[in-house]
């Protein structure tokens, strides 16, 4: 299920089956122009970065973005037709792409508030759901997910912790859980491996970025 998936930094993660996708692209290691659609979860600069974006996108890129960043994005170029807002608790279809929104938000800090309705994703490609968590606590909404795949933060800090992911995967109960938003800003590998340690026996942990 995670054939032609890669996590590629921090929070960055790209799909290419079916379409050529990308979610929160930063730190690109080289220019690709390869992307179809760019997912973005909020406008926090190690999620959305013009520097990386201009390293994937191409001429008819579709990029989805929360409601609050339509301005940012004419701005920086990207034709109307191409940009599509979202909302959360939301279902969405794109250039044969399925996918949902839901609330993605601190329930005790202050870095990522429920009123700025940011979102994580729920992607259905090839009858796989991956989940991308966006920068969020364990809140009732994500409680609720049912997907194959789940891309959860680990980092603490801005997000939950490890165990605090580990707690909300062992909920939702993913075939594979794949731990990110860790060994760059907040985080280390060795809170990926302390989170597969935590994981129930039935769920199966990969750790895609060293």
């Amino acid at each position: 299920m995670l054939n032609n998936v890669s996590v590629l930094y921090h929070s960055s993660i790209k799909i290419n089956k079916k379409k050529v996708i990308y979610i929160d692209p930063y730190n690109i290691d080289n220019t690709y122009n390869d992307a179809d659609i760019i997912f973005i979860t909020h406008d926090h600069y190690d999620h959305y970065s013009e520097e990386d974006i201009d390293k994937i996108k191409k001429e008819n890129t579709i990029i989805i973005v929360p409601k609050n960043m339509y301005e940012k994005l004419s701005k920086y170029g990207f034709k109307e037709k191409n940009i599509i807002v979202v909302e959360p608790n939301k279902k969405y279809s794109v250039e044969e792409i399925n996918f949902e929104t839901l609330p993605a938000y601190n329930m005790n800090k202050e870095f990522h508030p429920k009123e700025n309705n940011w979102v994580g994703y729920i992607i259905e490609i090839e009858n796989i759901k991956y989940y991308i968590a966006g920068d969020t606590d364990i809140v009732n909404e994500n409680r609720k997910v049912r997907c194959d795949i789940a891309f959860v933060p680990i980092g603490g800090t801005f997000t939950m912790d490890f165990k605090e992911a580990a707690i909300l995967i062992n909920e939702i109960k993913p075939k594979i859980a794949v731990p990110i938003h860790y060994g760059s800003l907040v985080g280390t590998k060795q809170d990926a491996l302390e989170f597969s340690k935590l994981l129930d026996s039935s769920i199966e942990c990969k750790i895609l970025m060293s």
